[in-house]
């Protein structure tokens, strides 16, 4: 059995970008998120810059079955690719710690 590649941290960034932006696209799945983090839609753009955040969006997306299918389907990736996506963005943060 072949092994799957490790994604890389940018690809991580990009991922979750598209995830935020995909939670942006519909008034109610973006309400959702905002009050599932407790952060402001001031303060979306600064925080999009810091790794555990985007990990966090990533995380919002995988624990919601039908977004996570969604999602997946709308940015034509493997599902499995938000986990490793999300794992790649702590880790990153971990070793920088």
């Amino acid at each position: 059995m072949a092994s799957r590649a490790v994604i890389t941290r940018e690809a991580a960034e990009t991922l979750a970008i598209q995830a935020l932006t995909y939670l942006a696209g519909e008034p109610e799945r973006l309400a959702r998120f905002l009050a599932s983090t407790g952060i402001g839609p001031d303060s979306l753009r600064a925080a999009a810059h810091e790794p555990l955040f985007l990990a966090g969006v990533l995380d919002h997306v995988a624990t919601d079955e039908a977004l996570l299918t969604d999602f997946a389907a709308q940015a034509n990736i493997d599902p499995r690719a938000i986990g490793e996506a999300c794992t790649a963005l702590a880790r990153k943060e971990r070793d920088t710690s």
